[in-house]
């Protein structure tokens, strides 16, 4: 961490390599060091402003010193420096110097001009700086400062203890002191002492008269024995010595705390006029900088606070106020505050969910207490208000169940409203070894931002809707208890001819059978809270589904969610099966096992999997003829008790429910628990429409499991019978590349809350992909995208709620439209895009062929795939596994990119294991295999939007933002705030007329003098330097000066030729007069004469 005094600027680095620059609230600027070297090179480990000249040194783990400018908008790197043979430890730069001090792992100080970023050949060695008489090595640099009174006193700390003040000028050791291992050094600002931070947790203060022992030593935080000695204490890292005008000292230092159980909080102590405050810490201490209203170190400096830098948050203390209290911190340094698990990007979204966000955010959060009412000092830069034109959202789903909403429209992140969705439950009494390490985690975010419905999708298999209300409300949560169970069994172990329903079949008698099973389980699975709940202003729960156990085993993760506000319906699905919900009536329509969706059409044979204990199975689908009749029942105990139970299953596989409870279908009779977690390979065998994700399965025929990974609710032409009727829909895609259609029959309008919702499985539709479906979307005859419908969502405050579906329909074709009268029915009114894993079709509807197709992917695969909309179009855009993003034209389907972007080991961070599985086969490619829930992860926080925009987790504590769109790249320099403002430097102290005429002021130095060309030629092999971004600039302007001189050089040779020609016009011209007047003297002397005359 570095601060800049005057232009109030804070530089941050971290360990991935990034540098964030911050000033006023709005200005902040987010830069990487780019480095091919291995893992953790590009770490930032020192940083050191140019004090108000618009540069930072930093120097990474590699070794290597870069020189950052940000006079412009965006930092470059102007040049860099890569130590070659010694490890950087320590930098120190002087105000207002060109001469950076850099001291190293061998106890060397070397010198670089910072101008050029050579190094000088002065060098201080660490032979020369100990005492003769010494056997060992002093060890690293740990500390680097000249004296503030005098600039040709250079302190160097070493780790071993040794403080040796060395004369520049002289070459040569002042004095030596010999201390513990030593930490940090920190000067007086009259510069005739010092103190020293040791590891076992003493503070001791030296003076330059006396060198052979300290002046003063203290364990401030040292607790004495019963025998008078005191305890071990841990280091402390970092102490500031400050003074104000007052006369009072300040010691700040951070660590120093014995090792008891009671003091392992990080903590930072401050010393003043006699008091001893200890701030505790919620997280540990990096670093800290003391703010003072003087940059000069020989004055009296007055510092006003401290800029704590925590493993995971930034805090400002402010050291005027009684208590020392912190400032509240105006940026979003909380990203990570727990763990995040997934991102969702809306770019372009409706204006008035920001102020709507906003609000209810500010309310929820009441006015935090203990607050220091002084300015945030790092108030740096300017901010344009003009930032976008447009909205952004990001939501962001973390381990604890919280989501946070930012307003990303300003290019810096604000957080609006932070939902927790864990206030929903009960708090777990004790956590079983099976159960999830965080049972709360959000992993699939799915809002309606035009009706703002949210639902969201936890890792114990539960998924919550959320409505958005602007006032507080008391009423209770529904709760739905919806198993998704399937199980193949080997034929012969029960006859065909037995008609026995087991526990959940559809000819189940009684409602609560199937859940007996789970009910021992009970304990292991969440538990809403009964009764009526509080809930607080913005997005208050309404409805939860939970997947109740199965036999021991837990639910699998929910892996696809949508919802519909127009239909009014919510559909979710697992590595089991599928469930539809009506969320108006708060009752399940349908959940179903996988291959129950093809119906007599299933392509595949099922591996047969042993029956559990507890199980009942039962071969076949039993239809019980007394339960056939199909109207609309009264509310029963599995309504009351938020049961979903399945009821009687129709020979036509119509599924139909009323208001009174839940339904289920299809597979009711063939129980199975969740299937476990599938491992994913790179698929080579193109030859089959089903891909293997096991190198354990013996035939590609033979599936275990098949989950759901993409539903989309859609008006489409599905029915060939009939051409010119758009049906409401559920396209669902499957992890084998089947893409299904199930039929959607709501009522009418005004009986919408009594009349049941027929979903139906007839005549479905089923196309097959290559690869696992990753996204579906629909455009129309003309090719542009057809928006969803929608209800808007209506302040319940002043008006009573219209349930009349309002319907987006503002970019459909005007083929599309009822009054048009078409003499072909059988012409095709749809497209739709359809794109998996490793392929995308084009499919046109209603005659449902494929009329464009295209490979994403051959040996790789798709990670993550979205139709985008991008200006007056819309495109697929691809991220594939060997890190390349590609777009592609719709519908025609037409390469338009293909770049190197990302590679997919950079998001390894997210994986289980961090760095994937490596095949030992590929790894002799170079080729590297990540297993499937690693790259599930990755695919919960890569994110496209509209207008070209993308987003992705680049580090457990960053976002990055990137874009395909050029027009917005060339805009986005002015949408960047300004980071340096040209300021004029503070007067320097004033010397008293006794200091200056017995010569106790400070004292200069010519470094150009010392460390120069006069100090000789360094070694070669130190370091090298490396020139940056800029060098080219200085190339293209040093090409464009020689233009500019060859053009002058032109130029100056034509009017040359110029003069030249004008030279012999006037010399022709003189001679004419000259022949002139010869001619007319001759013809006058000539003239009255006879021509015999002549």
């Amino acid at each position: 961490m570095a601060y800049d005094p005057v232009q109030r600027l804070l530089a941050i680095g971290s360990k991935c390599g990034s540098l964030r620059i911050l000033g006023q609230p709005g200005v902040d600027v987010h830069v990487r060091h780019d480095m091919d070297g291995p893992p953790g090179s590009a770490a930032v480990l020192h940083l050191q402003f140019l004090v108000n000249e618009g540069a930072l040194i930093s120097a990474t783990a590699d070794d290597t010193l870069h020189l950052w400018n940000f006079r412009q908008r965006i930092p470059q790197i102007v040049q860099s420096l890569k130590f070659q043979k010694e490890k950087i430890t320590y930098m120190h730069l002087p105000l207002q110097s060109k001469w950076l001090y850099v001291g190293t792992e061998r106890g060397n100080v070397h010198v670089v001009q910072i101008e050029n970023f050579n190094l000088s050949g002065y060098i201080i060695n660490w032979n020369k700086a100990i005492e003769v008489s010494r056997k060992t090595h002093p060890g690293a640099v740990v500390h680097l400062s000249d004296n503030p009174l005098d600039a040709s006193k250079l302190l160097i700390g070493f780790e071993s203890g040794l403080v040796v003040l060395w004369d520049l000028r002289n070459k040569m050791a002042d004095m030596r002191w010999s201390t513990c291992e030593l930490r940090s050094v920190a000067w007086h600002h009259e510069g005739k002492q010092f103190m020293c931070s040791h590891t076992d947790g003493t503070l001791t203060t030296w003076s330059l008269k006396s060198p052979s022992k300290y002046i003063h030593i203290s364990q401030p935080h040292a607790k004495f024995s019963k025998d008078g000695k005191p305890e071990q204490c841990k280091a402390i890292s970092k102490v500031e010595w400050k003074s104000s005008r007052t006369g009072e000292a300040y010691v700040i230092f951070s660590g120093g705390m014995p090792y008891d159980q009671a003091s392992r909080t990080p903590c930072i102590t401050v010393v003043y006029s006699k008091t001893t405050t200890v701030l505790e810490m919620e997280h540990n201490v990096i670093d800290f900088i003391t703010l003072c209203e003087s940059p000069y170190t020989s004055e009296l400096q007055e510092p006003y606070g401290i800029i704590a830098l925590l493993q995971n948050d930034l805090v400002i203390m402010d050291l005027q106020t009684p208590g020392f209290p912190c400032l509240e911190n105006p940026y979003p340094m909380d990203i990570h505050e727990s763990p995040v698990t997934c991102c969702s990007y809306l770019a372009d979204c409706p204006a008035d969910l920001i102020p709507a966000f906003y609000s209810v955010g500010r309310a929820g959060a009441m006015k935090r207490q203990g607050f220091s009412e002084m300015d945030w000092p790092v108030n740096g830069g300017t901010w344009p208000a003009h930032a976008c034109t447009y909205a952004e959202i990001i939501m962001t789903g973390h381990s604890d169940g919280s989501i946070k909403f930012w307003d990303a429209s300003a290019g810096t992140l604000q957080v609006l409203y932070k939902l927790k969705t864990a206030k929903v439950f009960e708090k777990p009494k004790s956590r079983s070894l099976d159960a999830e390490d965080e049972p709360f985690a959000i992993e699939i975010i799915s809002l309606c931002p035009e009706s703002r419905k949210l639902c969201v999708a936890g890792a114990s298999g539960h998924v919550i809707l959320f409505t958005y209300k602007k006032v507080e409300s008391f009423d209770e949560v529904t709760v739905l208890e919806v198993p998704i169970t399937y199980e193949i069994l080997d034929e012969g172990e029960i006859s065909p001819d037995c008609q026995f329903s087991g526990p959940g079949s559809a000819g189940s008698g009684s409602k609560l059978d199937m859940l007996d099973i789970d009910n021992k389980r009970d304990g292991a699975m969440l538990k809403v809270k009964t009764g009526n709940q509080k809930k607080l202003p913005g997005f208050q729960a309404q409805l939860v589904c939970l997947t109740p156990w199965n036999n021991g085993e837990p639910p699998s993760h929910i892996t696809a969610l949508t919802i519909n506000s127009s239909y009014g319906l919510m559909a979710y699905g697992n590595e089991a099966g599928i469930v539809i919900i009506d969320i108006e009536q708060k009752v399940c329509l349908l959940n179903v096992g996988s291959p129950d969706l093809y119906g007599a059409q299933d392509p595949y044979s099922r591996v047969p999997r042993s029956p559990k204990k507890n199980q009942m199975p039962s071969e076949a689908l039993p239809i019980n003829p007394e339960r056939d009749d199909r109207q609309p029942r009264s509310p029963s105990i599995d309504q009351i008790n938020g049961v979903c139970s399945p009821a009687s299953a129709c020979p036509s596989g119509t599924v139909s429910t009323s208001s009174g409870g839940g339904v289920g279908s299809g597979g009711g009779g063939r129980i199975r628990p969740d299937p476990p977690r599938r491992s994913r390979s790179q698929d080579k065998l193109d030859s089959s429409f089903s891909r293997s994700r096991s190198s354990s399965m013996s035939s590609l025929e033979n599936i275990t499991s098949e989950s759901i990974q993409c539903l989309a609710f859609v008006d489409s032409y599905t029915k060939k019978s009939e051409p010119s009727t758009l049906t409401p829909t559920l396209w669902v895609g499957t992890s084998l590349g089947s893409v299904i259609t199930i039929y959607i029959t709501p009522p009418d309008v005004d009986s919408r809350s009594s009349q049941p919702v027929v979903v139906s499985l007839v005549g479905a539709t089923v196309f097959r992909l290559k690869g696992s479906i990753l996204t579906m979307s629909f455009l129309d005859c003309n090719g542009s995208l057809i928006p969803y419908s929608f209800e808007s969502w209506r302040d319940e405050q002043k008006e009573k709620r219209d349930r009349t579906p309002t319907r987006n329909n503002m970019r459909m074709s005007p083929t599309l439209g009822g009054d048009t009268v078409r003499s072909d029915n059988l012409s095709d009114r749809q497209f739709v895009v359809m794109a998996s894993e490793k392929q995308a079709r084009i499919v046109a509807l209603p005659s449902q062929t494929c009329v464009y197709r295209q490979q994403l992917a051959d040996a790789d695969f798709v990670v993550k795939a979205e139709v985008i909309s991008m200006r007056d179009s819309v495109c697929l855009a691809c991220y594939i596994s060997n890190g390349h993003l590609t777009t592609y034209s719709l519908p025609s389907l037409r390469p338009l990119l293909d770049i190197d972007f990302l590679p997919l080991s950079e998001l390894s961070f997210q994986t289980q294991s961090n760095k994937g599985i490596v095949d030992p086969m590929l790894s002799i490619w170079g080729q590297q295999l990540i297993i499937n829930e690693d790259t599930d992860q990755i695919t919960r926080t890569f994110n496209f939007s509209n207008r070209g925009h993308g987003l992705y987790l680049a580090s457990p504590s960053e976002l990055q933002k990137f874009t395909l769109c050029a027009e917005f790249c060339s805009n986005l320099t002015e949408m960047i705030g300004e980071l340096f403002l040209p300021m004029e430097m503070p007067e320097p102290p004033k010397e008293g007329f006794f200091k200056g005429l017995f010569g106790g002021g400070v004292r200069s130095l010519d470094r150009e003098e010392l460390f120069g060309e006069l100090s000789g030629k360094p070694s070669k092999a130190v370091a090298k330097h490396i020139p940056g971004n800029l060098s080219d600039l200085n190339q293209r302007a040093t090409s464009a000066s020689s233009e500019v001189s060859r053009a002058h050089k032109l130029m100056l040779e034509r009017g040359d030729k110029l003069n030249q020609l004008e030279e012999r016009a006037e010399k022709m011209r003189s001679e004419a007069e000259n022949f002139s007047s010869s001619a007319h003297e001759l013809m006058l002397k000539y003239k009255d004469k006879k021509w015999y005359q002549l």
